[in-house]
């Protein structure tokens, strides 16, 4: 089909998107919650899908999100908004700005108000308030819209930089002028302390953290430094409490199967695939607003929206256990332990993230690119085979044998 014709139809269909999504989306112009809006149910059913409040914000986001990073096909697409789903991940960096330029051009077909996005910019290297809005300004730009839904850091690891003055300035400087409406974070290391931060200053309204079922893990050792695994080290209780103060909680990172792809099909619970056990299992925890996650096929579509309404059983949440059993020791939990521990100051947890890409994820472009940003000082090369790194990792992974790998396949 043609891209006018896609137009052409998606703008036919507009009105059947805003029946389907009435009350699911509040007017974009929205305030915040007044204290009637806070008595409102929480969650709602609507047309197949549920909607959870995203903390105080008020935004209702449907629990299955889109994540940006490829966004599907166009039909893909705006199938997956005429199901429900309304709310997109994204970043200003993400298919080198083309997932935004995609989401501008949904705007257009199925409406603004029919969608939240949250978009992202990066705080590393030379970074300043100046080049923090002019990040925002290219996004606005190629989303082609004036203000953004949920505007967040990208990958908060350094707790201080969320309170520092140039942040707050650009923050401020571009709330004033009315280009986002709510603030918050993406973190993919160093949850207990960055969470905690954003939580307790009271400046952000969302946090987007990585959680799954290998969460539910047992250590064999004490950890007491890191705050990425549910319950042992303040996981559960950083989303309890991000939850208490009002603080959206996204979650990401939910579809970990360890290491490389395997055989899925011998962790299944009767019709329901390992997939879907994931989704529920995060699901399952109500002050968890939505599941962001790559919907790129109508069978992953199908697989991932089946879990909406559907609570898990104990011969599912069986199989989870059993498939952590299975691949333990070839999952990262990303804590940096081992990178705290390295004497030649390898960026360990990186590595380990880049080869992820490539072995669970199939992005070895995006695992390449990452490696390469690593090289070469702090890249396997330098492994002094020393074994810090294992002593200090609390779940036995052969920290050094994965870096040999990086190195062979990334390098």
């Amino acid at each position: 089909m043609a891209l006018r014709d896609l137009i052409e139809h998606s703008s036919k269909r507009r009105s059947i998107l805003k029946a389907l999504l009435a009350g699911a989306a509040l007017p974009f112009r929205a305030v915040l919650p007044s204290r009637a809006q806070k008595t409102e149910p929480s969650r709602i059913i609507k047309d197949g899908m549920a909607y959870r409040r995203l903390g105080r914000t008020g935004l209702l986001v449907s629990e299955i999100a889109l994540g940006g990073s490829p966004l599907p096909d166009w039909d893909l697409l705006l199938r997956l908004i005429e199901r429900g789903v309304n709310y997109i991940d994204t970043s200003h960096t993400y298919d080198n700005g083309n997932s935004e330029r995609t989401i501008g051009r949904l705007f257009k077909a199925v409406g603004r108000d029919t969608i939240h996005v949250c978009t992202k910019f990066h705080v590393e290297g030379n970074w300043s308030e100046k080049s923090i809005i002019a990040s925002v300004e290219g996004s606005l730009r190629r989303l082609g819209t004036d203000a953004i839904d949920v505007l967040a850091i990208h990958g908060a690891d350094r707790a201080e930089d969320l309170t520092d003055e140039r942040l707050l300035a650009a923050f401020d400087n571009l709330k004033a002028q009315g280009k986002f409406r709510f603030r918050g974070l993406s973190c993919h290391s160093n949850h207990q302390a960055v969470v905690a931060k954003a939580v307790d200053c009271g400046l952000y309204d969302m946090v987007q953290l990585g959680t799954n079922v290998f969460d539910i893990q047992e250590t064999e050792k004490n950890v007491r430094t890191y705050g990425d695994y549910a319950g042992e080290s303040g996981l559960r209780g950083l989303i309890d409490r991000a939850h208490g103060r009002g603080v959206g909680v996204i979650a990401m990172k939910v579809l970990k199967v360890g290491g490389r792809r395997q055989d899925l099909a011998a962790f299944q619970a009767g019709g329901v695939s390992l997939i879907q056990a994931m989704l529920k299992w995060a699901l399952d925890n109500e002050k968890l607003t939505a599941v962001v996650t790559e919907i790129l096929s109508y069978e992953q579509m199908e697989e991932d929206l089946g879990v909406i309404g559907r609570p898990m059983t104990a011969a599912e949440r069986a199989v989870l256990f059993a498939h952590v059993a299975a691949a333990k020791k070839d999952y990262c939990h990303m804590c940096g332990l081992c990178r705290a521990a390295c004497p030649a100051g390898i960026k360990t947890t990186e590595i380990l993230r880049a080869l992820a890409y490539a072995d669970s994820y199939g992005k070895g472009q995006r695992a390449v690119r990452e490696y390469s940003e690593i090289r070469p000082e702090k890249s396997a090369s330098a492994c002094l085979n020393c074994g810090s790194c294992e002593k200090a990792c609390p779940y036995g992974i052969s920290v050094r044998s994965k870096l040999r790998r990086a190195e062979a396949l990334l390098g």
